[in-house]
């Protein structure tokens, strides 16, 4: 059944993206084998679903039809199947999770830790820079800073609070007056960043109630954390990362922080999730390693 099930869902992936190589992608299999399926599918229909010519795929009259009949009970089905499987004790099947670079980078070891404790359960962890829906997507997990958690989710908290280090190089620093509070940053001097959804960042401060924003207005306008960095190191100027990003160059003295004390720690990360009446038993052991693992770090915290 599973096999059937899976013809089924290459087809709604192809008639869904409109190519047979993003739905390749998308279900991890290989095109060719995505299109032998579905060719095999037709042959037992007796009909051409698609139609195909070198630049593009469409579905036929007949594909049409199909597709509008069969996705809700593929749906149906495969949700069955997956609350069939949740009766199991033993965790096993695909876990998807979407995230942030940054929020990927915090929860992998974590993510090691599961596959090494649960060998028959398998992961695959999205790092992207734009906030997705996951059940449009088909994420059962998304990883995201506290304050960016969709508010109609269950949120865990994961990780320790996040902060912001404004940096410099040190040679950049020797040619120029060192800024003691957020006026007075030379803001042409100041590493532009651009989100995910095309608006430019707003750096924020806060110290003693007061909080403060500024826009860049520096020469070089950038959307990748590495590439900042090194354009940092090399003198372009002064940048506004996620404190973790940079945490060794400052250490290593290779950047100098500027106004620590105007860069309060804010919310961190945030496991999301929308209710499950039927959780699997690998989604229900992660979920517990994950509160196993913020009540490690709310202990080790504590003893500080």
């Amino acid at each position: 059944m599973d096999a059937e099930l899976k013809r089924f869902e290459a087809v709604l992936a192809v008639a869904r993206l409109g190519s047979f190589r993003a739905a390749a992608l998308d279900l991890g299999m290989s095109t060719t084998a995505l299109s032998h399926a579905v060719a095999r599918l037709e042959a037992d229909l007796g009909v051409r679903l698609f139609n195909r010519t070198t630049r593009s795929v469409s579905l036929s009259d007949a594909g049409r039809t199909f597709v509008e009949r069969i996705g809700p009970a593929v749906s149906e089905i495969r949700m069955a199947m997956e609350t069939a499987h949740s009766q199991r004790s033993t965790p096993s099947g695909l876990l998807r999770i979407n995230a942030s670079v940054q929020a990927g980078r915090a929860i992998a070891p974590l993510v090691l830790d599961f596959l090494r404790r649960f060998p028959d359960m398998r992961i695959d962890l999205v790092t992207e820079g734009r906030l997705v829906d996951i059940v449009a997507e088909g994420f059962d997990l998304g990883i995201r800073p506290a304050d960016l958690v969709p508010r109609d989710m269950i949120a865990l908290p994961l990780g320790r609070p996040q902060r912001h280090a404004v940096v410099a190089a040190p040679g950049w620093i020797a040619a120029h007056p060192r800024p003691r509070t957020p006026a007075d940053l030379p803001l042409e001097a100041c590493l532009r960043v651009r989100l995910p959804n095309g608006a430019l960042f707003r750096w924020h401060f806060e110290r003693d109630g007061e909080t403060v924003q500024i826009e860049a207005r520096g020469r070089l306008t950038l959307d990748e954390a590495a590439i900042a960095r090194a354009a940092v190191l090399d003198g372009a100027g002064i940048g506004f990362f996620i404190e973790q990003d940079v945490a060794e160059d400052i250490a290593a003295g290779r950047m100098v922080r500027l106004l620590e004390d105007w860069t309060p720690p804010r919310p961190g990360f945030s496991l999301y999730y929308p209710g499950r009446r039927n959780p699997s038993a690998g989604f229900s052991a992660f979920l517990s390693m994950v509160r196993e693992a913020a009540a490690r770090q709310a202990k080790q915290d504590g003893m500080r």
